[in-house]
């Protein structure tokens, strides 16, 4: 039993460590604590190898956006609102956002299926496309404090899981489920907070 233990721990490390830091990342988003980008940028690095090993190619694609959007959020947070001086706050989307935003959506699911179904050797394209491009769009809302990308998340996160379990990435899968129960947690504190600034 100890050596099978040690030989799962051999093969998947890399995962193990990107499960373990995810749960810190996700815990600094709903605290809103600037260490979220840096942890978040390191998990991404991490889960970049994972996708690629796994043929979650979209995926691993949407971690190296995620190392990006890691600089950009920290300095957006960091620096928040010029005018007023202050550091950004919980805001909800604005509506004249919400038809960009679903169109931007649509047309990544749409790019990366093309690109899925037709270059690559994926074995959940329909999925990984979806996830990936709901992904994109909700981690920019976060970068920018939108108290709505949570919802995304909660669905993103939800139907992850499944398509990790498909492959066998089972650490994966269990930081998948606690990121759903955690975005939900995400949401009502952010809107408390939200509701509090009012």
């Amino acid at each position: 039993m100890t050596d099978s233990i040690i030989s799962w721990l051999s093969v998947n490390y890399i995962e193990l460590i990107g499960a373990i830091l995810g749960f810190v990342y996700i815990f600094l988003s709903i605290r809103q604590h600037i260490f979220t980008w840096p942890v978040g940028l390191i998990t991404s690095a991490l889960y970049v190898y994972v996708f690629l090993v796994s043929k979650f190619y979209a995926d691993m694609l949407l971690q190296v956006y995620y190392v990006v959007v890691s600089i950009y959020g920290w300095y957006h947070w960091l620096k928040g609102n010029p005018k007023a001086e202050q550091q950004l706050k919980v805001s909800r989307t604005p509506r004249k956002l919400y038809l960009p935003l679903l169109g931007v959506s649509l047309a990544l699911f749409l790019l990366f299926l093309f690109g899925l179904k037709y270059y690559t050797d994926s074995p959940v394209p329909f999925g990984d496309s979806l996830t990936t491009a709901l992904s994109i769009v909700a981690t920019w809302m976060l970068a920018r404090k939108y108290l709505e990308h949570w919802l995304i998340w909660i669905f993103v996160d939800f139907f992850s899981a499944f398509l990790y379990g498909f492959k066998g990435l089972w650490p994966t899968v269990i930081l998948f489920l606690v990121y759903t129960i955690m975005a939900a947690l995400g949401y009502r504190s952010w809107k408390n907070d939200l509701k509090n600034a009012g």
